[in-house]
């Protein structure tokens, strides 16, 4: 079981979307999806539940085409900055509709949720703020039981309490019964140790897409004083620098060589994930 997307591009006005996209979405992982701005994350999301359509390529889910399939797209879910839901509904009366769209949709546990994270079931959807708006539309994307849910900047407007709190149960029902997530976000340094795969989109185009053990484990960080740190790099595959006054922080492909001269009075470290995925998305 998964999602095969193959040589998927858009183009919307003068501007290319996305530009011969392939990736695969397996069964029961959670992924990053990660891109700065404008880098097509979005554009992706909607393309794979049939919101938008691409100009050329195709997607399969579980071998079928996912498009204009209800079979197929009953397997998704995408939570989305926009909703669709009418303006006088209240939250309670939009989790008892999605059970008519999504048989495994689990009331009890939609309205537990609601409790967990003070979400007034008898509010209007039109009324909540930008934080519980996020609230709310999380709560339908861990409920409704289907192996494959989207998340774009789902924790967008939530205070730290109500993003950790998020995480946990996102685990706690990954634990239970896995299914694959895809996390579309900007903050990276909170999702690094959730995430299993990394896929880094850049002006359209996937520029990685492997394990986060994987894409870490190729590359480390140097920090010290600006000479020591200017002598170490020679020869290396640099990334990228960061200078502070007269320290400097480098960010290298390959393994550190703790031996040479050059590496005395410097500081080595591993390789953290929203350092290296701005260094690989600089301009």
């Amino acid at each position: 079981m998964s999602i095969e997307i193959r040589n998927i591009s858009k183009r919307f006005g003068e501007v290319q979307a996305l530009k011969d996209v392939s990736i695969t979405l397996e069964e029961n992982k959670i992924y990053g999806l990660l891109g700065r701005n404008g880098a097509g994350k979005s554009t992706l999301l909607n393309l794979l539940t049939g919101r938008i359509f691409a100009d050329s390529g195709t997607i399969t889910l579980d071998g079928e085409p996912a498009l204009e399939n209800d079979r197929a797209q009953g397997k998704l879910f995408l939570m989305s900055e926009s909703t669709l839901h009418p303006d006088s509904m209240k939250v309670r009366s939009a989790f008892r509709w999605a059970g008519a769209f999504y048989p495994g949709f689990d009331l009890d546990y939609a309205m537990a949720l609601a409790g967990d994270f003070g979400l007034s079931t008898g509010a209007k959807i039109s009324g909540l703020s930008t934080g519980y708006h996020s609230i709310f539309k999380l709560i339908l994307a861990l409920s409704v039981n289907v192996p494959y849910v989207l998340l774009d900047e789902p924790i967008l407007g939530l205070d730290a309490n109500h993003r950790e709190l998020f995480y946990k149960r996102l685990l706690e029902k990954y634990a239970e019964k896995p299914f694959t997530v895809v996390l579309s976000t900007h903050l990276i340094e909170e999702v690094a140790s959730l995430v299993e795969d990394v896929i880094i989109i850049k002006e359209g185009r996937v520029l990685r897409q492997e394990s986060r053990d994987s894409l870490l484990s190729q590359g480390y960080m140097v920090s010290g004083g600006a000479a020591a740190v200017g002598a170490y790099l020679q020869g290396k595959e640099v990334l990228g620098v960061d200078s502070l006054g007269g320290l400097r922080t480098a960010y290298i492909l390959g393994k550190p060589d703790k031996t040479a001269q050059s590496a005395q009075d410097l500081e080595f470290a591993p390789m953290d994930l929203q350092k290296l995925f701005i260094q690989l998305t600089n301009q």
